[in-house]
């Protein structure tokens, strides 16, 4: 099977990792989960991730966090 990511199924592999990011954001700042998902979508790194020519989806959430942090 051939999956090529483009810009318009990108969108497909973000919320697994936001998810992971504002588990562990929440744990590490004692913030609610709904406040560490905010502060990822307003982060430079989200603005990054959700451009397919970055490149930054290949990364793992923990690697993404060490990247936002």
């Amino acid at each position: 099977m051939n999956l090529n990511v483009t810009q318009d199924n990108l969108y497909l592999f973000l919320p697994s990792k936001i998810s992971w990011m504002a588990e562990m954001l929440s744990e590490d700042k004692k913030i609610s989960i709904s406040d560490a998902v905010k502060e990822i979508y307003a982060s430079e790194v989200y603005r990054r991730l959700e451009k397919e020519e970055t490149k930054l989806w290949h990364l793992g959430p923990v690697a993404l966090y060490e990247e936002m942090k």
